[in-house]
């Protein structure tokens, strides 16, 4: 019997947390969790591919119940499948999704599509019997490594949180194996940043390297005055100083930051990104780009978008995603990307990595579990299995 998609199931999660960015706070952000069930049978069961959107972009429950849901699940189910028959084919499936969309106005669409398409490949992955990251080197020529360069995003303002208890943070990052570690700034005057950074500094000493994310919050002079404050340190980098999508500011300041910058989190299809390659001075000896799958559309939308950097003369290396999730871990280690974020202590639990997972010298090693691999993350697929019972 051909595979076809039986189901497309929608939970919006609450990820809640009083810490807040330059930007915003997340005391009410939320998350949509989707199934996506297939007549594949496995031990009994159905085969189920699971997804959810990164933090930082709320939940899209409405978008996914009302308008990409149901295009996949009336389409033909034969128009969804690779040549075999046997097996989903995501790109037939993104498609359907995007059957009477206009182009543009990417936004919060793109989000809802990037969820659904995260549960087809985990589903794709599981039919063949393989993790995603082999899959994906399979597929494109790659031979896949499942050791992963990761770094721990932290430092955010919280309330009545001192310079000692942020010391105290880093220095918890460290104790778990990391050597790079990210602090928050922008949500403070200049004055108090650079003293939580020099703080962060003494207390990390050599053992790690610091970068500092100031989340979109700065104009052009606000910008340029922090490049020159931070220039003082040698940073892993400067991070998303203003709107993401102000390429004149981008391309600007790296006359004021000779050191390494990092952007790309907030634009959601290829095209975005095509305009940050062009327009944004972004320089590919030392910079790093951050898109994230799960909020532009999905990996369909990826391998677009890695396609055009490749075009480019940008190396994938220079690729570490936001987000923190394991769908980008398995795209780094299928594809070879120079890494990923991590949240070892926030956005639980859709952050993090399988059970028993270590990170040494900042590198995680992937374990060979079919699909992207939440089965073996106790606290997320319980959070799962429900919305497929």
């Amino acid at each position: 019997m051909p595979v076809r998609i039986t189901d497309i199931r929608e939970v919006t999660k609450a990820i809640s947390s009083p810490i807040r960015n330059a930007y915003i706070d997340f005391s009410k952000m939320t998350t949509s969790l989707v199934a996506v069930v297939t007549n594949v049978q496995r031990d009994g069961r159905p085969v189920v591919g699971y997804g959810f959107n990164s933090n930082g972009r709320y939940g899209q429950g409405g978008l996914i119940r009302e308008r990409f849901a149901p295009r996949v699940l009336e389409a033909e189910p034969a128009s969804l499948v690779d040549a075999t028959g046997d097996n989903l084919d995501p790109d037939r499936v993104w498609s359907a999704m995007m059957t009477n969309e206009k182009p543009g106005g990417h936004g919060d669409r793109s989000v809802a599509v990037g969820t659904i398409d995260m549960a087809v490949w985990d589903a794709v992955a599981k039919i063949a019997g393989k993790p995603l990251f082999r899959l994906l080197a399979e597929r494109h020529g790659v031979v896949a490594d499942p050791r992963v360069f990761v770094y721990a995003a932290g430092g955010y303002y919280y309330p009545g949180k001192d310079d000692s208890a942020l010391c105290a943070e880093m220095r918890s990052y460290l104790d778990r194996g990391y050597t790079v570690v990210k602090l928050k700034i922008g949500g403070e005057p200049i004055d108090v940043d650079r003293r939580r950074i020099e703080a962060v500094l003494r207390e990390i000493g050599p053992r790690a390297r610091l970068a500092v994310d100031a989340n979109g919050r700065f104009d052009l002079e606000t910008a340029i005055a922090y490049a020159k404050m931070l220039r003082d340190y040698n940073l892993f980098w400067y991070e998303e100083a203003g709107d993401p999508l102000d390429y004149r500011l981008q391309a600007a300041l790296a006359d004021f930051y000779p050191g390494p910058m990092a952007t790309g989190e907030n634009l959601f299809s290829h095209q975005d990104a095509r305009n940050l390659i062009r327009h944004g001075g972004m320089r590919p000896d030392r910079d790093w780009l951050q898109f994230d799958c799960a909020l532009s559309y999905g990996l369909c939308e990826y391998l677009r978008t890695l396609r055009m950097l490749k075009d480019a003369g940008w190396s994938w290396k220079r690729c570490i995603p936001h987000g923190g999730h394991q769908m980008s871990l398995a795209i780094a280690a299928g594809l070879g990307l120079g890494g990923n974020e991590s949240y070892p202590d926030v956005f639980q639990p859709y952050g993090g990595f399988p059970d028993g997972t270590l990170v040494k010298d900042s590198v995680v090693t992937l374990p060979e579990l079919p699909g992207i691999g939440f089965e073996g993350k106790s606290d997320l697929y319980a959070e799962m299995r429900t919305l497929a019972a």
